[in-house]
């Protein structure tokens, strides 16, 4: 037997329950109508494991799918408003969760859990004892279920305490219509007292005192169910605002504040599933409850202007509750007034950027009827404190000024977004306090303060809304970028909720740091650090040797001075600017050989000796340089067991040649460590080479560079496994080195720009002047023996030109 047979055989309370649950966000004829579908799809799949989110995403689609089939099965007459709305669900679905199929799918779930949970009770079923527990499906409380449900009953509070007004109206017109009456009786008795007292006015008389008691007592009662009714109205009303309060901190203080943790965060490289759909239905659902109960409140109020009933020691509690309820709305709209794009957190004077904010509750309170300006302002760090403060700001105060900074909030029907994206701001001018100490300009926090004014309600209600930027680092030279990343990133990964701007922590427990890092790396180059490297950087990080133990580190604090202050020892560079650069060149040039797990990169020196001092001739791996910033050198084991380091490859350098290709030139390097051949490792990525290479459009041969180590043999491609031709044999012959001499690693370098041999190849053959020659010049000065510039100094006073020398230098 199915759940949904089930918990359609559930009684009373429960029954209650099970329809309870379902509402507008999930309509319960789509769950009966898909019943079999639904429990078929929905048991096996985990909504918070990020594996599942394509395939939630299809079966969302599915679901619509299957929606639209079953609804166009059904052509009878007495079927035709169920189809209807089949239809309707199946375009409120598509329209609300196709950017966000997980927040349907959760509500799904919480659906047949708490249908699951209701059948157990009832059947008291122990779990895991036969009953209808499937795989997979857990009974963790769903948030997104349980604020759409939290809002389906106020809903329905709302339209009791509309029936209860609609009640209490009626009442006061009969209570006015049996007063009225009361009213005529009492001038009749009035009238019939001056007239002569004959048997008939007299029993006319009796009569009508008669009606009178009859009507006053009916009027007596009237008066108490009106009370009754007033107070009953009022204590709803009054439960419905804790009820509301209740759920808009839930949505303004967990839900939105964690929304835009998570976009912090992002600037850190933390992925961010944005749900800001989800929370504008939210708070567009709370608007709506809350201007319809506000609008009840004023109206109780009108009815009870019209009959005053003041019972004594009853306290009106209605005028409290309609500032409540104002003070609720007007925080909801202040409250979702939201940066959905923030600007760039490191802004470089005299360039482009770009922003959107976005009033999440604007298309409810018809806000674009009189489309609101947006008006864009820089910041200092004293200026948001004292904003935050007074919640106003000095007329004109600002510490820069921005091109291109008003625009007008525009309503998107399709997506019921009140939003305003600024494309073309430009920051002309910053103004700068004073620094103290060891302050830089790149330390300085300043944020963009986005400003605009609307009313509600026919001009009822007038809100000036405001919002703040995450902080920005403001610099005018590429070279201030890594600095001014340190402190973006810094507050980014340890601002607290709630801070004072923008305060942060001076010391940080190294766990934290290391999970900031490894966003930060993750992002940038697509793979996570190991515990091996991150073990590498609290080493680095806290200018300690290899012999400390990680597990010393979970505890330790890092201050902001050690992340990016003070230099590392012995060097020009802090710890930040080396992590930094070394991302950057990760990024730019390592990307797929790190994801592969080819660069070992961070061990110290002494590390990938040892490492290598047990392996075959040949063998090398890729470390990090720690005396050069972005730099990567090839450690590898010679002939003779030794270790050599290759003078470390920057960015520069794998502009000219990558380093895949750069491996693929070095013919000693046989394996990539432990026993990974090079080809296997690296051969993906090695640039393809055809012999006729094309001639370009002016009619010259390209040449190109081919990496060689003086002393370690010719290139890798004279061997025919290279992505480029053979080159020529370089003028210096191969020398073991001298195993007697005790020194520490050499490090060789290459012959060209440092790094990198030139080997060019153009028409084979051809030399000066087009003629063919016996031998290379390589070869000519391999074999000619020219003497020293200092032994036979060249003379040459008395020629009065250039030309005159080289005729007399050309004679024997």
């Amino acid at each position: 037997m199915s759940l949904w047979t089930k918990a359609q055989q559930l009684q009373g309370d429960a029954l209650q329950q099970v329809r309870a649950v379902y509402g507008e966000h999930f309509p319960i004829e789509v769950r009966h109508f898909l019943a079999a579908w639904i429990e078929e799809k929905m048991w096996d799949l985990d909504p918070e494991n990020p594996q599942h989110e394509q395939y939630v995403a299809g079966l969302i689609a599915s679901l619509i799918q299957e929606l639209e089939a079953k609804a166009n099965t059904m052509t009878t007459e007495d079927l035709f408003l169920t189809k209807l709305k089949l239809i309707e669900a199946a375009n409120m679905f598509r329209q609300r969760y196709s950017h966000n199929p997980l927040s349907l799918f959760r509500i799904i779930r919480h659906c047949l859990n708490t249908e699951m949970k209701l059948v157990r009770q009832v059947e008291n079923v122990a779990l895991g004892r036969g009953g209808i527990v499937a795989p997979g499906l857990s009974l963790i409380p769903d948030s997104n279920a349980e604020i759409a449900q939290q809002l389906d009953y106020l809903r329905r509070r709302t339209q009791e305490t509309g029936e209860d007004l609609r009640k209490m109206e009626q009442e006061q017109e009969s209570f006015a219509l049996q007063y009225h009456e009361c009213t005529k009786l009492n001038a009749h008795l009035q009238h019939l007292q001056t007239q002569p007292q004959n048997q008939q006015n007299v029993e006319l008389e009796k009569k009508l005192r008669r009606q009178k008691e009859m009507l006053e007592q009916m009027l007596n009662q009237k008066v108490a169910g009106l009370v009754q009714l007033r107070l009953t109205l009022a204590d709803k009303l009054k439960d419905t605002i804790t009820h509301l309060n209740t759920l808009q901190s839930r949505v303004l203080d967990d839900e939105l504040i964690r929304w835009k943790r998570e976009q912090q965060l992002q600037g850190n490289g933390a992925q961010f599933n944005s749900n800001l759909d989800t929370i504008q239905e939210w708070c567009e659902s709370l608007a709506e409850i809350i201007w319809l109960n506000r609008q009840q409140i004023k109206e109780a109020e009108r009815l009870k202007q019209k009959i005053g009933l003041e019972p004594t020691g009853i306290t009106d509690i209605l005028p409290g509750l309609n500032n409540q309820i104002t003070q609720l709305l007007s925080s909801l709209v202040t409250s979702t007034f939201i940066i959905e794009k923030q600007p760039p957190q490191v802004m470089k004077t005299n360039t482009r950027f770009s922003s959107t904010v976005r009033l999440l509750v604007g298309g409810k309170l018809n806000v674009h009827m009189t489309p609101p300006q947006v008006k864009v302002t820089i910041i200092s760090e004293a200026q948001a404190n004292a904003l935050l403060k007074n919640d106003k700001m000095a007329k004109g105060e600002a510490s820069g000024e921005i091109l291109n900074n008003t625009g007008t909030m525009e309503y998107h029907q399709a997506t019921r977004q009140l939003s305003v994206s600024f494309r073309n701001m430009q920051l002309k001018k910053i103004k700068r306090a004073e620094k103290k100490g060891t302050e830089s300009v790149m330390d300085e926090k300043f944020s963009l303060l986005f400003q605009s004014q609307f009313s509600v309600g026919g001009g009822e209600l007038v809100f000036q809304v405001w919002t703040l930027s995450l902080p920005v680092v403001v610099i005018v030279h590429g070279n201030q970028e890594p600095h001014a990343w340190a402190t973006v990133t810094w507050d980014n990964a340890f601002a607290e909720p709630g801070r004072i701007p923008f305060a942060v922590p001076d010391k940080v427990a190294w766990l934290q740091v290391a999970d900031a890092l490894n966003m930060k790396f993750k992002a940038a180059t697509g793979r996570l650090l190991t515990d091996e490297n991150l073990r590498f950087l609290a080493e680095k990080a806290f200018r300690s040797n290899s012999q400390q133990q990680v597990g010393d580190y979970s505890t330790m604090m890092l201050s902001w001075s050690q992340f990016c202050k003070e230099p590392l020892p012995e060097r020009n560079f802090t710890f930040w600017e080396w992590f930094y650069a070394v991302m950057k060149l990760t990024r730019e040039h390592l990307r797929g050989p790190w994801i592969d797990g080819a660069i070992m990169g961070f061990v110290r020196k002494k590390q990938a000796e040892e490492l290598l001092s047990t392996c075959a001739n040949g063998t090398f791996l890729l470390r990090f340089s720690d005396s050069e910033l972005g730099g990567v050198t090839i450690a590898w084991v010679g002939d003779q067991t030794e270790v050599f380091m290759l003078q470390p490859f920057t960015s520069k350098d794998f502009a000219i040649r990558s380093l895949a290709d750069r491996i693929s030139d070095l013919q000693h390097l046989a394996a990539l460590f432990p026993d990974i051949p090079k080809e296997q490792a690296f051969g993906k990525y090695y640039t393809p080479f055809t012999e006729n290479q094309p001639t370009t459009s002016n009619g010259y041969v390209k040449p190109l560079l081919v990496t060689h180590v003086p002393g370690w043999g010719g290139p890798a491609a004279s061997l025919g496994g290279g992505s480029y031709p053979p080159t020529p044999q370089h003028m210096y012959q191969p020398q073991s080195p001298d195993p007697s001499v005790t020194r520490d690693t050499p490090s060789v370098a290459s012959a060209v720009s440092d790094s990198v041999s030139s080997c060019y190849h153009g028409a084979g053959g051809v030399g000066i002047g087009g003629t063919e020659m016996d031998y290379s010049y390589v070869e000519l000065m391999g074999n000619v023996e020219l003497p020293a510039l200092d032994e036979d100094p060249i003379d040459l006073n008395g020629f009065s030109s250039f030309s005159d020398f080289m005729q007399s230098y050309k004679q024997p």
